[in-house]
Protein backbone atom coordinates (compact mmCIF):
# COMPACT_ATOMS: atom_id res chain seq x y z
CA UNK A 1 0.00 0.00 0.00
CA UNK A 2 1.20 3.62 -0.74
CA UNK A 3 2.27 5.21 2.43
CA UNK A 4 1.01 8.13 3.97
CA UNK A 5 3.81 9.89 3.32
CA UNK A 6 3.58 9.48 -0.03
CA UNK A 7 0.08 10.86 -0.44
CA UNK A 8 1.05 13.74 2.06
CA UNK A 9 3.59 15.14 -0.54
CA UNK A 10 1.20 14.85 -3.65
CA UNK A 11 -1.62 16.60 -2.54
CA UNK A 12 0.93 19.62 -0.58
CA UNK A 13 1.89 19.45 -4.05
CA UNK A 14 -1.51 20.08 -6.06
CA UNK A 15 -2.23 22.75 -3.07
CA UNK A 16 0.65 24.81 -3.55
CA UNK A 17 -0.14 25.20 -7.50
CA UNK A 18 -4.19 25.45 -7.19
CA UNK A 19 -4.34 26.51 -3.71
CA UNK A 20 -7.28 24.93 -2.93
CA UNK A 21 -7.28 22.71 0.16
CA UNK A 22 -7.78 18.60 -0.03
CA UNK A 23 -8.08 15.88 1.86
CA UNK A 24 -7.88 12.01 1.75
CA UNK A 25 -10.30 9.84 3.65
CA UNK A 26 -9.80 6.35 4.62
CA UNK A 27 -12.69 3.56 4.27
CA UNK A 28 -13.66 4.30 8.12
CA UNK A 29 -13.90 8.14 7.67
CA UNK A 30 -10.84 8.69 9.20
CA UNK A 31 -8.90 11.95 7.26
CA UNK A 32 -5.29 10.40 7.01
CA UNK A 33 -3.69 13.27 5.43
CA UNK A 34 -4.59 17.00 5.01
CA UNK A 35 -3.44 20.56 3.60
CA UNK A 36 -5.01 22.54 6.06
CA UNK A 37 -6.99 21.51 9.78
CA UNK A 38 -10.07 20.94 8.85
CA UNK A 39 -13.46 22.53 11.24
CA UNK A 40 -15.53 19.86 9.51
CA UNK A 41 -16.25 16.24 10.09
CA UNK A 42 -16.02 14.39 7.31
CA UNK A 43 -16.16 10.71 8.95
CA UNK A 44 -19.98 10.28 7.84
CA UNK A 45 -20.42 12.18 4.65
CA UNK A 46 -17.37 10.37 3.11
CA UNK A 47 -18.55 6.87 4.39
CA UNK A 48 -22.16 7.77 3.20
CA UNK A 49 -20.37 8.48 -0.81
CA UNK A 50 -18.14 5.74 -0.15
CA UNK A 51 -21.68 3.23 -0.11
CA UNK A 52 -22.99 5.56 -3.08
CA UNK A 53 -23.00 4.06 -6.75
CA UNK A 54 -21.27 7.51 -7.52
CA UNK A 55 -17.79 8.55 -8.29
CA UNK A 56 -18.02 11.71 -7.59
CA UNK A 57 -20.27 13.96 -5.26
CA UNK A 58 -20.92 17.63 -3.86
CA UNK A 59 -21.44 17.32 -0.26
CA UNK A 60 -21.82 19.82 2.38
CA UNK A 61 -20.08 22.11 0.04
CA UNK A 62 -16.82 20.44 -1.25
CA UNK A 63 -16.16 17.87 -4.25
CA UNK A 64 -15.53 14.26 -3.11
CA UNK A 65 -13.90 12.00 -5.10
CA UNK A 66 -13.67 7.97 -4.94
CA UNK A 67 -9.88 6.78 -5.44
CA UNK A 68 -9.54 2.90 -6.74
CA UNK A 69 -6.83 0.22 -5.81
CA UNK A 70 -7.71 -1.34 -8.86
CA UNK A 71 -11.81 -2.18 -8.70
CA UNK A 72 -11.89 -1.90 -4.85
CA UNK A 73 -12.35 1.51 -3.03
CA UNK A 74 -9.23 2.57 -1.55
CA UNK A 75 -9.47 6.13 -0.29
CA UNK A 76 -12.14 9.18 -0.67
CA UNK A 77 -10.44 12.39 -1.70
CA UNK A 78 -12.28 16.20 -0.51
CA UNK A 79 -11.75 19.18 -2.05
CA UNK A 80 -12.72 22.31 -0.88
CA UNK A 81 -14.84 24.46 -2.63
CA UNK A 82 -18.25 24.31 -5.03
CA UNK A 83 -17.25 25.81 -7.77
CA UNK A 84 -16.36 24.13 -11.50
CA UNK A 85 -12.78 25.17 -9.93
CA UNK A 86 -12.80 22.96 -7.56
CA UNK A 87 -14.90 20.71 -9.43
CA UNK A 88 -11.52 20.70 -11.63
CA UNK A 89 -8.33 20.78 -9.17
CA UNK A 90 -10.56 17.95 -7.06
CA UNK A 91 -11.04 15.61 -10.94
CA UNK A 92 -7.31 16.31 -11.23
CA UNK A 93 -6.37 15.79 -7.58
CA UNK A 94 -8.36 12.45 -8.02
CA UNK A 95 -6.64 11.33 -11.57
CA UNK A 96 -3.42 11.96 -9.74
CA UNK A 97 -3.50 9.74 -7.03
CA UNK A 98 -5.01 7.26 -8.88
CA UNK A 99 -1.94 6.60 -10.51
CA UNK A 100 0.44 7.04 -7.62
CA UNK A 101 -1.86 3.94 -5.84
CA UNK A 102 -1.85 2.01 -9.07
CA UNK A 103 2.05 2.85 -9.50
CA UNK A 104 2.78 1.45 -5.98
CA UNK A 105 0.50 -1.79 -6.07
CA UNK A 106 2.30 -3.13 -9.28
CA UNK A 107 5.96 -1.76 -7.22
CA UNK A 108 4.66 -3.45 -4.39
CA UNK A 109 3.56 -6.47 -6.59
CA UNK A 110 6.99 -7.14 -8.41
CA UNK A 111 9.05 -6.70 -5.12
CA UNK A 112 7.61 -9.65 -3.93
CA UNK A 113 7.54 -11.47 -6.88
CA UNK A 114 11.20 -10.79 -7.34
CA UNK A 115 11.91 -11.20 -3.57
CA UNK A 116 9.93 -14.85 -3.72
CA UNK A 117 12.36 -15.43 -7.20
CA UNK A 118 15.07 -14.86 -5.50
CA UNK A 119 14.78 -17.28 -2.57
CA UNK A 120 12.87 -20.06 -4.82
CA UNK A 121 9.73 -19.68 -3.35
CA UNK A 122 7.84 -20.39 -6.48
CA UNK A 123 7.27 -23.49 -8.35
CA UNK A 124 8.26 -22.86 -12.42
CA UNK A 125 5.08 -22.24 -13.39
CA UNK A 126 4.14 -20.11 -11.56
CA UNK A 127 7.40 -17.73 -12.10
CA UNK A 128 6.14 -17.68 -15.85
CA UNK A 129 2.42 -16.78 -14.92
CA UNK A 130 3.26 -14.14 -12.76
CA UNK A 131 6.18 -12.83 -14.65
CA UNK A 132 3.45 -12.07 -17.78
CA UNK A 133 0.95 -10.62 -15.13
CA UNK A 134 3.68 -8.40 -14.29
CA UNK A 135 5.17 -7.64 -17.75
CA UNK A 136 8.25 -9.08 -16.74
CA UNK A 137 10.12 -10.68 -19.84
CA UNK A 138 11.41 -14.11 -18.90
CA UNK A 139 13.98 -14.56 -21.19
CA UNK A 140 15.98 -11.68 -20.70
CA UNK A 141 19.93 -11.62 -19.58
CA UNK A 142 20.24 -10.76 -16.23
CA UNK A 143 22.71 -10.64 -12.83
CA UNK A 144 22.16 -10.38 -9.55
CA UNK A 145 24.00 -7.45 -7.69
CA UNK A 146 24.30 -7.73 -3.75
CA UNK A 147 25.35 -4.53 -1.59
CA UNK A 148 26.29 -4.13 1.84
CA UNK A 149 27.58 -1.02 3.75
CA UNK A 150 29.09 -1.14 7.47
CA UNK A 151 25.44 0.52 8.83
CA UNK A 152 23.59 -2.90 7.29
CA UNK A 153 20.37 -2.39 5.23
CA UNK A 154 18.49 0.36 6.58
CA UNK A 155 15.98 2.12 4.80
CA UNK A 156 18.24 5.01 3.54
CA UNK A 157 20.53 2.67 2.33
CA UNK A 158 17.80 1.03 0.39
CA UNK A 159 16.76 4.44 -0.83
CA UNK A 160 20.05 5.49 -1.97
CA UNK A 161 20.64 2.47 -4.04
CA UNK A 162 17.37 3.04 -5.98
CA UNK A 163 18.19 6.44 -6.18
CA UNK A 164 21.32 5.23 -8.07
CA UNK A 165 19.76 2.76 -10.44
CA UNK A 166 16.96 5.13 -11.05
CA UNK A 167 17.84 6.62 -13.97
CA UNK A 168 18.78 3.43 -15.68
CA UNK A 169 15.49 1.16 -16.35
CA UNK A 170 16.75 -1.96 -16.77
CA UNK A 171 17.67 -2.19 -12.62
CA UNK A 172 15.23 -2.64 -9.95
CA UNK A 173 16.52 -2.83 -6.32
CA UNK A 174 14.72 -4.40 -3.55
CA UNK A 175 15.91 -6.00 -0.28
CA UNK A 176 15.26 -9.83 0.57
CA UNK A 177 16.99 -9.81 3.98
CA UNK A 178 17.66 -7.32 6.92
CA UNK A 179 21.99 -6.88 5.60
CA UNK A 180 21.69 -6.47 2.28
CA UNK A 181 19.64 -4.55 -0.80
CA UNK A 182 19.91 -6.46 -3.91
CA UNK A 183 19.73 -5.21 -7.67
CA UNK A 184 18.36 -7.14 -10.22
CA UNK A 185 20.47 -5.94 -13.77
CA UNK A 186 19.12 -6.70 -17.11
CA UNK A 187 21.68 -6.89 -19.79
CA UNK A 188 21.55 -6.44 -23.67
CA UNK A 189 22.69 -9.27 -25.48
CA UNK A 190 25.84 -7.52 -26.56
CA UNK A 191 26.10 -6.93 -22.68
CA UNK A 192 28.48 -9.22 -20.15
CA UNK A 193 30.10 -8.82 -17.05
CA UNK A 194 31.60 -5.99 -17.82
CA UNK A 195 28.25 -4.30 -17.76
CA UNK A 196 27.45 -5.39 -14.23
CA UNK A 197 30.94 -4.44 -13.42
CA UNK A 198 30.01 -0.59 -14.19
CA UNK A 199 27.05 -0.68 -12.75
CA UNK A 200 28.45 -2.22 -9.35
CA UNK A 201 31.34 0.72 -8.98
CA UNK A 202 28.69 3.30 -9.93
CA UNK A 203 26.77 2.19 -7.06
CA UNK A 204 29.92 2.10 -4.85
CA UNK A 205 30.72 5.61 -6.16
CA UNK A 206 26.99 7.23 -5.51
CA UNK A 207 27.00 5.51 -2.10
CA UNK A 208 29.97 7.01 -0.92
CA UNK A 209 29.22 10.21 -2.15
CA UNK A 210 26.21 10.48 -0.08
CA UNK A 211 28.51 9.69 2.91
CA UNK A 212 28.07 5.44 3.44
CA UNK A 213 30.55 4.12 4.59
CA UNK A 214 32.12 0.49 4.23
CA UNK A 215 30.41 -0.16 0.89
CA UNK A 216 30.87 -3.79 -1.30
CA UNK A 217 29.30 -4.67 -3.80
CA UNK A 218 29.51 -8.46 -5.32
CA UNK A 219 27.77 -9.91 -7.97
CA UNK A 220 26.30 -13.35 -9.91
CA UNK A 221 27.26 -14.20 -13.28
CA UNK A 222 25.06 -13.09 -16.22
CA UNK A 223 22.03 -16.03 -16.86
CA UNK A 224 19.66 -15.98 -20.09
CA UNK A 225 16.31 -17.55 -18.06
CA UNK A 226 14.14 -15.55 -15.50
CA UNK A 227 14.15 -19.12 -14.00
CA UNK A 228 17.83 -18.77 -13.15
CA UNK A 229 18.10 -15.41 -11.81
CA UNK A 230 18.60 -17.22 -8.14
CA UNK A 231 21.23 -18.87 -8.77
CA UNK A 232 22.88 -15.84 -9.95
CA UNK A 233 21.79 -14.71 -6.33
CA UNK A 234 23.35 -17.50 -4.48
CA UNK A 235 26.49 -16.46 -6.62
CA UNK A 236 26.62 -13.11 -5.42
CA UNK A 237 25.87 -14.23 -1.60
CA UNK A 238 29.06 -16.42 -2.25
CA UNK A 239 30.92 -13.34 -3.59
CA UNK A 240 30.26 -11.58 -0.47
CA UNK A 241 31.23 -13.86 1.99
CA UNK A 242 34.63 -14.87 -0.31
CA UNK A 243 35.01 -11.08 -0.58
CA UNK A 244 34.77 -10.47 2.86
CA UNK A 245 38.05 -13.42 3.95
CA UNK A 246 40.27 -13.32 0.88
CA UNK A 247 39.80 -9.82 -0.96
CA UNK A 248 39.18 -7.21 1.88
CA UNK A 249 40.43 -4.68 -0.58
CA UNK A 250 38.22 -4.99 -2.83
CA UNK A 251 35.15 -2.69 -3.08
CA UNK A 252 33.40 -4.71 -6.15
CA UNK A 253 33.60 -8.19 -5.94
CA UNK A 254 32.79 -10.83 -9.15
CA UNK A 255 31.96 -14.53 -8.86
CA UNK A 256 33.28 -14.99 -11.94
CA UNK A 257 36.60 -13.77 -10.19
CA UNK A 258 37.14 -15.69 -7.21
CA UNK A 259 39.37 -18.05 -8.21
CA UNK A 260 40.97 -20.59 -5.44
CA UNK A 261 39.09 -18.88 -3.03
CA UNK A 262 35.30 -20.01 -4.14
CA UNK A 263 37.21 -23.51 -4.01
CA UNK A 264 38.37 -23.24 -0.61
CA UNK A 265 35.22 -21.71 1.01
CA UNK A 266 33.65 -24.68 0.28
CA UNK A 267 35.53 -27.23 2.19
CA UNK A 268 34.39 -28.46 5.60
CA UNK A 269 36.12 -27.20 8.17
CA UNK A 270 37.55 -30.19 9.35
CA UNK A 271 39.38 -31.00 6.25
CA UNK A 272 41.18 -27.63 6.64
CA UNK A 273 42.21 -28.42 10.31
CA UNK A 274 43.93 -31.54 8.48
CA UNK A 275 45.49 -30.06 5.90
CA UNK A 276 46.99 -27.63 8.44
CA UNK A 277 48.18 -30.25 11.02
CA UNK A 278 49.86 -31.91 8.15
CA UNK A 279 51.50 -28.75 6.33
CA UNK A 280 52.10 -27.04 9.71
CA UNK A 281 51.86 -29.76 12.88
CA UNK A 282 51.61 -27.33 15.68
CA UNK A 283 52.84 -24.53 14.14
CA UNK A 284 50.51 -21.55 13.22
CA UNK A 285 50.97 -19.62 10.00
CA UNK A 286 48.76 -17.15 11.68
CA UNK A 287 51.12 -16.14 14.09
CA UNK A 288 53.51 -14.92 12.03
CA UNK A 289 54.36 -10.84 12.46
CA UNK A 290 53.20 -7.97 10.05
CA UNK A 291 56.68 -7.64 8.30
CA UNK A 292 56.85 -11.13 7.64
CA UNK A 293 53.47 -11.37 6.30
CA UNK A 294 54.18 -8.25 3.99
CA UNK A 295 57.28 -9.87 2.86
CA UNK A 296 55.74 -12.87 1.76
CA UNK A 297 52.83 -10.60 0.26
CA UNK A 298 54.62 -8.76 -1.75
CA UNK A 299 57.26 -11.75 -3.04
CA UNK A 300 53.91 -13.37 -4.37
CA UNK A 301 53.05 -10.46 -6.32
CA UNK A 302 57.00 -10.71 -8.05
CA UNK A 303 56.06 -13.81 -8.75
CA UNK A 304 59.22 -14.99 -6.17
CA UNK A 305 61.29 -12.71 -7.89
CA UNK A 306 63.75 -12.32 -5.16
CA UNK A 307 65.52 -8.99 -6.66
CA UNK A 308 62.04 -7.11 -7.96
CA UNK A 309 60.76 -7.97 -4.02
CA UNK A 310 63.82 -6.40 -2.04
CA UNK A 311 63.75 -3.09 -4.19
CA UNK A 312 59.98 -2.83 -3.99
CA UNK A 313 59.90 -3.30 0.10
CA UNK A 314 63.56 -0.83 -0.28
CA UNK A 315 65.77 -3.40 1.33
CA UNK A 316 69.11 -5.49 0.81
CA UNK A 317 69.03 -8.09 -1.23
CA UNK A 318 70.44 -10.56 1.59
CA UNK A 319 68.04 -9.08 3.68
CA UNK A 320 65.50 -10.81 2.32
CA UNK A 321 66.63 -14.24 1.83
CA UNK A 322 67.22 -13.67 5.45
CA UNK A 323 63.54 -13.35 5.88
CA UNK A 324 63.22 -16.09 3.97
CA UNK A 325 65.21 -18.56 5.47
CA UNK A 326 64.12 -17.49 8.32
CA UNK A 327 60.06 -18.36 7.24
CA UNK A 328 61.62 -21.83 5.89
CA UNK A 329 63.46 -22.47 9.40
CA UNK A 330 59.81 -21.76 11.30
CA UNK A 331 57.60 -23.76 8.50
CA UNK A 332 59.88 -26.05 6.61
CA UNK A 333 58.69 -24.70 3.23
CA UNK A 334 61.24 -23.03 1.04
CA UNK A 335 58.75 -19.89 -0.48
CA UNK A 336 61.68 -19.88 -3.74
CA UNK A 337 60.60 -23.24 -4.08
CA UNK A 338 57.29 -22.78 -6.73
CA UNK A 339 55.51 -26.25 -4.87
CA UNK A 340 56.27 -24.98 -1.68
CA UNK A 341 55.02 -21.57 -2.62
CA UNK A 342 51.99 -22.97 -3.97
CA UNK A 343 50.98 -24.85 -0.49
CA UNK A 344 52.10 -21.76 1.55
CA UNK A 345 49.78 -19.53 0.00
CA UNK A 346 46.88 -21.64 -0.10
CA UNK A 347 47.61 -22.18 3.56
CA UNK A 348 47.44 -18.50 4.10
CA UNK A 349 44.03 -18.99 2.21
CA UNK A 350 42.89 -21.64 4.41
CA UNK A 351 43.88 -19.87 7.87
CA UNK A 352 41.91 -16.83 7.01
CA UNK A 353 38.70 -19.20 6.02
CA UNK A 354 38.85 -20.85 8.97
CA UNK A 355 39.56 -17.53 11.18
CA UNK A 356 36.36 -15.85 9.26
CA UNK A 357 34.11 -19.61 10.03
CA UNK A 358 34.85 -20.06 13.36
CA UNK A 359 34.35 -16.08 14.76
CA UNK A 360 30.92 -16.82 13.26
CA UNK A 361 28.41 -17.29 15.98
CA UNK A 362 25.45 -20.63 15.04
Amino acid sequence: MISNQILQEAIDGIKSIAGVDLFVVDLDGKVIVETAPSINSYSDSSMEFAKSPADSQEIQGCQFFKIYNDEQLEYVLICTGAGENSYLVGKMAAFQLQGLVVAYKERFDKDNFIKNLLLDNMLLVDIYSRAKRLKVQTDTKRAVLLVETDSGKDNNSLELVREAVSHNKSAFATAVDETNVVIIKDLAENQDVEEVEACARYVVAYLKKHGVEGVRVAYGNPVEEIRDVSRSYKEAKMALDVGKIFFEEREVVAYCALGIGRLIFQIPLPLCRMFMNEIFGDKNPGELDEETLMTINKFFANSLNVSETSRQLFIHRNTLVYRLDKIQSATGLDLRVFDDAITFKIALMVFSYMKHMESIDY
